[in-house]
Protein backbone atom coordinates (compact mmCIF):
# COMPACT_ATOMS: atom_id res chain seq x y z
CA UNK A 1 0.00 0.00 0.00
CA UNK A 2 1.43 3.40 -0.95
CA UNK A 3 2.29 5.63 2.07
CA UNK A 4 3.49 2.53 4.44
CA UNK A 5 6.82 3.78 5.98
CA UNK A 6 9.26 1.68 7.94
CA UNK A 7 9.07 1.54 11.57
CA UNK A 8 12.59 1.12 13.40
CA UNK A 9 12.58 2.53 17.46
CA UNK A 10 15.10 1.70 19.80
CA UNK A 11 14.62 0.30 22.99
CA UNK A 12 13.06 2.65 26.02
CA UNK A 13 11.61 5.46 23.21
CA UNK A 14 8.33 6.29 23.57
CA UNK A 15 6.00 5.65 20.63
CA UNK A 16 2.92 7.32 22.20
CA UNK A 17 1.91 9.28 24.59
CA UNK A 18 -1.29 10.33 26.36
CA UNK A 19 -3.28 12.86 24.65
CA UNK A 20 -1.03 12.40 21.25
CA UNK A 21 -2.67 12.49 17.92
CA UNK A 22 -2.70 8.74 16.70
CA UNK A 23 -0.40 8.91 13.22
CA UNK A 24 -1.68 5.68 11.89
CA UNK A 25 -2.15 2.17 12.40
CA UNK A 26 1.86 -0.36 13.46
CA UNK A 27 2.15 -3.08 11.64
CA UNK A 28 4.64 -4.98 14.22
CA UNK A 29 6.98 -7.33 13.08
CA UNK A 30 10.07 -7.59 15.92
CA UNK A 31 9.58 -6.12 19.35
CA UNK A 32 7.45 -5.86 22.07
CA UNK A 33 5.62 -2.71 23.32
CA UNK A 34 4.48 -2.04 26.77
CA UNK A 35 1.08 0.16 27.18
CA UNK A 36 0.67 1.99 30.47
CA UNK A 37 -1.58 4.05 31.89
CA UNK A 38 -0.91 6.63 34.38
CA UNK A 39 -2.78 8.66 37.01
CA UNK A 40 -3.02 12.32 38.34
CA UNK A 41 -0.57 10.47 41.63
CA UNK A 42 1.84 9.21 39.04
CA UNK A 43 1.25 5.79 39.44
CA UNK A 44 0.95 3.59 36.66
CA UNK A 45 -0.26 0.32 35.37
CA UNK A 46 0.72 -1.92 32.51
CA UNK A 47 -2.37 -2.84 30.45
CA UNK A 48 -0.37 -4.63 28.27
CA UNK A 49 1.64 -5.87 25.96
CA UNK A 50 1.96 -5.81 21.79
CA UNK A 51 3.91 -8.40 20.39
CA UNK A 52 4.47 -9.24 16.54
CA UNK A 53 1.19 -9.78 14.98
CA UNK A 54 -0.80 -8.34 17.71
CA UNK A 55 -2.37 -5.24 17.32
CA UNK A 56 -2.81 -2.22 20.13
CA UNK A 57 -6.17 -1.44 21.30
CA UNK A 58 -5.11 2.04 22.18
CA UNK A 59 -4.26 2.67 18.52
CA UNK A 60 -7.35 1.15 17.39
CA UNK A 61 -9.42 2.98 19.66
CA UNK A 62 -7.48 6.32 18.51
CA UNK A 63 -7.80 5.57 14.60
CA UNK A 64 -11.65 3.94 14.73
CA UNK A 65 -12.55 7.03 17.36
CA UNK A 66 -10.70 10.04 16.11
CA UNK A 67 -9.19 10.64 19.68
CA UNK A 68 -6.13 11.07 20.96
CA UNK A 69 -4.04 8.32 22.78
CA UNK A 70 -5.45 7.88 26.30
CA UNK A 71 -2.12 5.82 27.66
CA UNK A 72 1.80 5.44 26.53
CA UNK A 73 3.17 2.90 24.65
CA UNK A 74 7.03 2.50 25.11
CA UNK A 75 9.37 0.47 23.13
CA UNK A 76 10.12 -2.11 25.68
CA UNK A 77 12.43 -3.69 23.30
CA UNK A 78 14.10 -2.91 20.04
CA UNK A 79 11.46 -2.93 17.64
CA UNK A 80 10.95 -3.26 13.94
CA UNK A 81 7.22 -2.53 11.89
CA UNK A 82 5.23 -0.61 9.54
CA UNK A 83 3.05 2.26 10.01
CA UNK A 84 0.72 2.46 7.90
CA UNK A 85 -1.44 6.12 7.28
CA UNK A 86 -4.83 6.34 9.16
CA UNK A 87 -6.49 6.96 5.83
CA UNK A 88 -5.02 4.08 4.20
CA UNK A 89 -5.64 1.74 7.52
CA UNK A 90 -9.43 3.03 7.12
CA UNK A 91 -9.75 2.16 3.44
CA UNK A 92 -8.11 -1.21 3.89
CA UNK A 93 -10.30 -2.20 6.88
CA UNK A 94 -13.74 -1.46 4.68
CA UNK A 95 -12.47 -2.88 1.29
CA UNK A 96 -10.11 -6.15 2.79
CA UNK A 97 -12.22 -8.44 4.84
CA UNK A 98 -9.40 -10.83 5.15
CA UNK A 99 -7.35 -7.91 7.02
CA UNK A 100 -10.79 -6.93 8.85
CA UNK A 101 -11.28 -10.47 10.44
CA UNK A 102 -7.48 -10.32 11.28
CA UNK A 103 -7.98 -6.95 13.41
CA UNK A 104 -11.46 -8.36 15.34
CA UNK A 105 -9.50 -11.55 16.19
CA UNK A 106 -6.99 -9.57 17.72
CA UNK A 107 -9.53 -7.76 19.47
CA UNK A 108 -11.45 -10.24 20.67
CA UNK A 109 -8.23 -11.34 22.16
CA UNK A 110 -6.70 -8.05 23.87
CA UNK A 111 -10.59 -8.20 25.08
CA UNK A 112 -10.19 -11.54 26.89
CA UNK A 113 -6.40 -10.25 28.45
CA UNK A 114 -8.57 -7.06 30.01
CA UNK A 115 -10.62 -9.44 31.49
CA UNK A 116 -8.21 -11.86 33.08
CA UNK A 117 -6.24 -8.36 34.36
CA UNK A 118 -9.55 -6.90 35.97
CA UNK A 119 -10.03 -10.30 37.26
CA UNK A 120 -6.72 -10.25 39.08
CA UNK A 121 -6.89 -7.29 40.48
CA UNK A 122 -10.36 -7.49 41.80
CA UNK A 123 -10.16 -11.50 42.59
CA UNK A 124 -6.49 -12.26 43.19
CA UNK A 125 -4.54 -12.04 46.61
CA UNK A 126 -1.69 -9.20 45.91
CA UNK A 127 0.79 -11.75 47.05
CA UNK A 128 -0.11 -14.29 44.27
CA UNK A 129 -0.16 -11.35 41.48
CA UNK A 130 3.43 -10.80 43.29
CA UNK A 131 4.77 -14.36 42.12
CA UNK A 132 3.20 -14.62 39.53
CA UNK A 133 4.72 -11.02 38.11
CA UNK A 134 8.08 -11.87 39.81
CA UNK A 135 8.36 -16.33 38.01
CA UNK A 136 6.69 -14.28 34.67
CA UNK A 137 9.84 -11.97 34.40
CA UNK A 138 12.47 -14.40 35.79
CA UNK A 139 11.37 -16.94 32.88
CA UNK A 140 13.64 -20.18 33.33
CA UNK A 141 16.22 -18.14 35.66
CA UNK A 142 16.04 -17.30 39.31
CA UNK A 143 16.85 -13.17 38.83
CA UNK A 144 14.84 -10.58 38.10
CA UNK A 145 16.32 -7.09 36.84
CA UNK A 146 14.07 -4.64 38.03
CA UNK A 147 12.81 -1.88 40.69
CA UNK A 148 9.84 -2.04 43.42
CA UNK A 149 8.36 0.53 40.67
CA UNK A 150 8.25 -1.39 37.83
CA UNK A 151 6.67 -3.76 40.16
CA UNK A 152 4.32 -1.90 41.02
CA UNK A 153 3.36 -1.01 37.64
CA UNK A 154 3.21 -4.74 36.80
CA UNK A 155 0.60 -5.63 39.94
CA UNK A 156 -1.64 -2.47 39.63
CA UNK A 157 -0.57 -1.45 42.77
CA UNK A 158 1.72 1.60 44.81
CA UNK A 159 5.96 0.98 45.17
CA UNK A 160 5.43 1.88 48.66
CA UNK A 161 2.92 -1.65 48.99
CA UNK A 162 5.24 -3.87 47.32
CA UNK A 163 8.64 -2.83 48.67
CA UNK A 164 6.76 -3.99 52.01
CA UNK A 165 5.01 -7.15 50.85
CA UNK A 166 9.07 -8.45 48.56
CA UNK A 167 10.04 -7.60 52.58
CA UNK A 168 7.52 -10.11 54.35
CA UNK A 169 8.61 -12.56 50.95
CA UNK A 170 12.32 -12.00 52.13
CA UNK A 171 11.51 -12.80 55.71
CA UNK A 172 9.90 -16.05 54.77
CA UNK A 173 12.84 -16.57 52.59
CA UNK A 174 10.87 -16.78 49.15
CA UNK A 175 13.77 -13.93 47.65
CA UNK A 176 16.49 -12.02 48.64
CA UNK A 177 16.37 -8.23 47.36
CA UNK A 178 19.60 -7.25 45.31
CA UNK A 179 21.40 -4.18 44.82
CA UNK A 180 19.99 -4.87 40.85
CA UNK A 181 17.22 -6.66 41.01
CA UNK A 182 15.48 -9.89 43.22
CA UNK A 183 16.80 -13.10 43.27
CA UNK A 184 13.99 -16.04 43.94
CA UNK A 185 15.22 -18.23 46.26
CA UNK A 186 11.91 -20.72 46.54
CA UNK A 187 10.60 -20.92 43.34
CA UNK A 188 8.19 -23.84 44.33
CA UNK A 189 6.40 -21.44 47.01
CA UNK A 190 5.88 -19.04 45.00
CA UNK A 191 4.34 -21.35 41.92
CA UNK A 192 2.12 -22.26 45.14
CA UNK A 193 1.12 -18.18 45.47
CA UNK A 194 0.54 -17.81 41.99
CA UNK A 195 -1.80 -20.51 41.83
CA UNK A 196 -3.84 -19.44 44.73
CA UNK A 197 -1.98 -22.17 47.45
CA UNK A 198 -2.04 -20.63 51.03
Amino acid sequence: MPGIRKLNVPKGQIIFQRGQACPGFVVLKEGTIKVTLAGPSGREVVLYRVRSGEICLQTLSCLINGEPYGAEGVAETEIAGELVPANEFHKKFADDAEFRDRIMASVATRFAEYQRLVEEVALTSFDARLAKVLLRMAGSGDFVATTHSALAAETASGRAYVTRRLAEFAKSGLVEQEEDGIALRNRKRLEQLAAGER
